[in-house]
């Protein structure tokens, strides 16, 4: 593979594999849902960097971003909101769970992500 064949190096990339590897409870149950392209046969990733931000999970096919909110984020609501408007601008929808939406009606996200990939 020649060097104009390789990706780009994202300079956020090293970062989002450490959080790869050091996902919370709540992320790993989710990505056991969503990995595979087992939602609707869609390919989702996880901790991907776009622009400045790490994303937790995105479809680039249906252009979907999930983020998962603990309770740190609502003390961010003006960084949240920055950086949805930056997703937003690059033509992605932002879906945000709550952390115990997650582990209390996981059924119930699933539906909400399948309806937007559909």
């Amino acid at each position: 593979m020649g060097e104009a064949a390789m990706k780009p190096h994202h300079s956020l990339q090293k970062y989002a594999i450490e959080l790869r590897n050091n996902s919370t409870d709540v992320e790993r149950l989710l990505w056991r849902r969503l990995r595979n392209s087992q939602l609707e046969d869609v390919k989702f990733r996880r901790q991907q960097p776009i622009e400045s931000y790490i994303v937790d999970f995105i479809s680039f096919d249906k252009r979907i971003v999930i983020e998962l909110d603990g309770g740190q984020h609502s003390e961010n609501t003006a960084y949240d909101l920055q950086r949805d408007a930056c997703l937003t601008a690059n033509g992605f929808t932002v879906l945000r769970f709550w952390n115990n939406d997650v582990i209390e009606n996981i059924e119930g996200v699933l539906e909400v992500i399948r309806a937007h990939c559909l």
